[in-house]
């Protein structure tokens, strides 16, 4: 008797040290800095409401992502509980929504979020700036349809960086709605201009500048310092890849394939680039009418 009441002893002073040892271990991990960042910027189009049944097939495509930060924007109808929960299904135990109404932005997280800073005015869809792991990360959702307010808004965020300490790791991750001037070689077939045309006369939409395709927004991130890591990591086999549209069932003309998601970083973080570009394949083809942006870092600490 005494000797089992020993042995039941001992196995519960095992258990407790070993599930002291495991709160322990999962508060030092994410905590943790890690050497390896993966980063996917998503647009999930109308925060699945117009086609709620491919939500259980995106979130088993996160989750064998393993991804470590993830900008999403167009969370429709989301709730800040509503996005915990999606973060947890693939392993993130943070999350930050901007806001419950119109377009919402969030960023979820496999690491503690800080510094949390929402602008809900002067921005159309609103803006989110959070920290993670002395990181900066900026999702963005510019304007959808006048290149003028883009620009509007990207001066502002760009003179919102300006403000944090200059030797600050910054990314910029999410949809621009607007054109590089790095991919201008392939939009020289020359039928995004009408199709931009029309679109601005139907409208009353300003995404022609002067008759032109806009690169000015795009251009401007380039030009304060940021770099573009998709185009950036291309090879010399490289073959254009547009964030959008894709392969799903939508209604009316979305014009030919072009991209608009990306993912910039500041000039200390470029070269810890290991891996950046878009996901095009059968299964991201009709997730959301826009593809995923992938970035892979390797950080020195």
């Amino acid at each position: 008797m005494n000797q089992s009441i020993k042995i039941s002893t001992a196995a519960i002073i095992v258990l407790c040290t070993f599930f002291i040892y495991s709160c322990n271990s999962e508060r030092k991990n994410e905590n943790q800095k890690s050497d390896n960042l993966k980063i996917i910027s998503y647009n999930v189009w109308y925060g699945f409401t117009e086609v709620p049944e491919r939500k259980k097939a995106w979130t088993a495509w996160m989750k064998g992502q393993q991804p470590d930060i993830v900008s999403l924007q167009e969370l429709n109808e989301y709730t800040h509980q509503k996005l915990a929960e999606d973060a947890k299904s693939y392993g993130h135990a943070y999350s930050v929504l901007l806001k419950e109404d119109g377009f919402p932005t969030g960023i979820t997280s496999r690491y503690p979020i800080e510094d949390i800073y929402r602008i809900k005015e002067a921005f159309h869809h609103g803006l989110l700036r959070v920290k993670i792991q002395d990181i900066y990360y900026y999702v963005i959702h510019l304007h959808p349809s006048n290149w003028e307010i883009r620009k509007n808004e990207i001066d502002q965020i760009l003179k919102d960086v300006e403000g944090l300490p200059s030797n600050a790791g910054v990314i910029l991750a999410g949809d621009f709605n607007n054109l590089s001037p790095l991919d201008s070689e392939f939009y020289a077939h020359g039928r995004l201009e009408p199709f931009f045309d029309e679109m601005d006369k139907k409208n009353k939409d300003v995404n022609l500048n002067q008759g032109n395709l806009d690169y000015s927004v795009i251009q401007e991130v380039m030009d304060f310092g940021f770099t573009d890591l998709d185009a950036k990591m291309r090879g010399s086999s490289y073959a254009f890849t547009g964030s959008f549209p894709t392969l799903i069932e939508k209604e009316g003309e979305h014009g030919d394939q072009r991209r608009l998601d990306y993912i910039f970083a500041s000039k200390n973080l470029v070269d810890k680039v290991t891996k950046a570009n878009v996901i095009s394949t059968d299964t991201t083809q009709i997730l959301s009418d826009h593809l995923p942006v992938v970035v892979e870092l390797r950080l020195d600490y």
